[in-house]
């Protein structure tokens, strides 16, 4: 029992580090689009710090690993509002169901960052031109998940995005794949998902990719009896920022009460 434990933990530690090393020289910083994309949609999933690819398993799943829906048996539904400073905000549905007519389980989802008109501002006219203009990106996903085996499941997301900014707009297609599997040693999981991956969009006669991003999440149940503990820790590589990875310990008391640790192995804060 030990063993495995020291084992899990041991992987939680080494993957991130290696990725970090691995995407270090292909950093391209400000030279993408999209980078709403790279929200998270879901207050538990943003607090394991992108650990929930190999723990998802409900509605918001379809934004963190579209093969962790399969786990829901009956159709849920999620609804997120995240507030941020400048009068941002960031509106996220989603649903997950299954048809007896078809095999899987199928998801919709959709999501709008938005904020409030600003006034025009030139060099001429510092305090404002009295004319308004506002930005905003959308986005509508189709997923789909099955299982290939009793322990392995792999799902996908389409999404349509609109990205406007005053009179221009674009439109364009973004893929994300994941998948799970299902290790059988402690509840252990292994999840993988490459997010936003698609085309380039021209806006303004500037052309740029989607923001893809990597993640690699392992996690495992380290406790059965008392306090239930669970350990979860991805290897990230989200190309624009290349932050490498972070490991998380997240300590759970009897289904009440949470505890976090952190670890960042790209150079930022712990």
């Amino acid at each position: 029992m030990k063993r495995r434990i020291v084992a899990g933990v041991t992987m939680l530690i080494l993957i991130p580090g290696l990725v970090a090393a691995a995407t270090k020289p292909f950093e391209k910083v400000g030279t993408y689009s999209a980078q709403f994309l790279k929200i998270g949609l879901s207050a538990r999933g943003s607090a394991m710090g992108s650990a929930y690819t190999a723990v998802a398993s409900d509605a918001s799943s379809i934004y963190w690993n579209p093969a962790g829906m399969v786990e829901q048996t009956r159709t849920q539904v999620t609804l997120n509002s995240v507030v941020w400073p400048a009068d941002i905000d960031i509106y996220f549905a989603a649903a997950v169901f299954n048809t007896p007519y078809l095999p899987g389980t199928f998801g919709v989802s959709a999501r709008a960052l938005t904020m409030d008109p600003q006034e025009e501002r030139t060099i001429y006219m510092p305090n404002g031109t009295k004319r308004f203009f506002d930005a905003g990106d959308m986005s509508f996903g189709l997923s789909y998940a099955t299982y290939f085996t009793d322990r392995f499941s792999a799902g996908f997301t389409a999404h349509f995005l609109h990205m406007g900014l005053a009179d221009k707009s674009v439109e364009s297609l973004a893929f994300d794949f994941g998948i799970l599997y299902r290790i059988g040693i402690q509840g252990m999981k292994l999840g993988m998902m490459v997010q936003s991956l698609g085309g380039e969009v021209d806006f303004d006669n500037r052309s740029s990719k989607h923001p893809t991003l990597f993640k690699v999440g392992l996690s495992v149940d380290a406790y059965r009896s008392g306090a239930h503990a669970l350990l979860a820790g991805p290897a990230e590589d989200p190309e624009p920022a290349a932050r490498g990875g972070n490991c998380h310990a997240i300590f759970w008391r009897r289904g009440i009460c949470a505890e976090r640790c952190d670890r960042d192995h790209g150079g930022g804060n712990s």
